[in-house]
């Protein structure tokens, strides 16, 4: 594909995978068009501080307005769809958010790519569609089984796409990320949990520590959506970006603790658990698929990639608050 003659647009493209993808796409001489969330501030998430934000057409918006999306998405060749509420613990207390956000916004991009002739539609799916693993690895063919709003969500969004690619044609894909971590992510997400608090304190304060995860660093995760992006394949159903390997979040907190060097203790606190039911036990991919397609297959280890999530957090460590439990 030459990058140069393609006008791509990412929606979620101020948050932490949406602004390294707007990065790499820039870099590739895509032209660029970024909508991120409108907020009186008028802050631009990550992109704020990138050095590549001249390059970049940044668009405030939400996709929830569906007469916006129509604007925004007009004239684009290609659209990397990200935009969505993604913390699963707040989707319990405001699940009609995650209504409004993930299914109803994922319905406007779909329409709006669907009314400006959009070539490739590329919607982000997660591994928590799945539930509790009842066979690992798993494969795209698992059943779907939400196990929180947010699951519910992300799963109505998925099907969305399926149905206008079987209803309209429309050329969308779904690439479904396992755990994604590296520099820029909140800390909503474990990792970025675990090491603030060892950097700063005598205690790591976390939800179960035997469920395990697949977890794949930033870069990879972003090259998976280019390399879907310049296929000629044309996926049917979801793709998987996963390494193949899980780890329990208590053997990860001591490998992040012993990279550290750190003397901090791991706690299991009951206010950072999911309710039994909805805890997802085990994820691990198969991501079989995404190398017989795509080519793809992660490069980083864990141990590479928690290294420089470490060094990131190091030195903006005060961007977060690691006594705090956010949800």
């Amino acid at each position: 594909m030459n990058w140069s003659r393609q006008r791509v647009l990412v929606t979620g493209a101020g948050g932490f995978i949406g602004s390294h993808l707007t990065e790499r796409l820039v870099a590739l001489g895509a032209r660029t068009r970024a909508l991120v969330h409108y907020n009186s501030a008028g802050t631009w998430g990550w992109l704020d501080e990138s050095p590549m934000k001249g390059d970049i057409e940044v668009v405030p918006g939400d996709i929830c307005d569906r007469d916006q999306m129509q604007q925004i998405v007009q004239g684009q060749d290609i659209v990397f769809h990200l935009a969505a509420l993604i913390a699963i613990p707040y989707s319990y207390w405001a699940p009609t958010s995650y209504v409004r956000t993930n299914v109803e916004g994922t319905v406007n991009l779909l329409q709006a790519a669907r009314d400006g002739g959009v070539s490739k539609t590329i919607v982000t799916s997660t591994s928590e569609v799945y539930g509790t693993a009842k066979q690992i690895p798993i494969g795209e063919d698992h059943p779907l089984r939400a196990q929180s709003p947010y699951a519910a969500t992300k799963i109505a969004g998925d099907m969305l796409a399926d149905s206008f690619r079987r209803s309209f044609a429309l050329p969308v894909r779904i690439l479904r990320p396992f755990n994604t971590y590296g520099p820029r992510q909140s800390a909503r997400a474990v990792i970025p949990t675990i090491i603030t608090q060892a950097l700063s304190g005598d205690a790591i304060r976390l939800g179960h520590l035997t469920p395990t995860r697949d977890f794949t660093f930033v870069a990879d995760t972003v090259e998976g959506f280019i390399k879907m992006a310049e296929t000629e394949a044309d996926p049917d159903g979801a793709v998987h970006l996963g390494t193949g390997r899980e780890i329990s979040i208590g053997d990860l907190a001591r490998t992040i603790v012993d990279r550290l060097g750190s003397r901090s203790t791991i706690v299991s606190d009951t206010e950072r658990e999911r309710p039994d039911a909805s805890e997802v036990e085990r994820l691990c991919a198969n991501a079989t698929r995404a190398r017989t397609l795509l080519g793809w297959t992660a490069q980083s280890s864990l141990d590479a990639g928690l290294d420089q999530t470490i060094e990131w957090i190091r030195q903006n460590l005060h961007r977060y608050r690691p006594g705090v439990y956010g949800v």
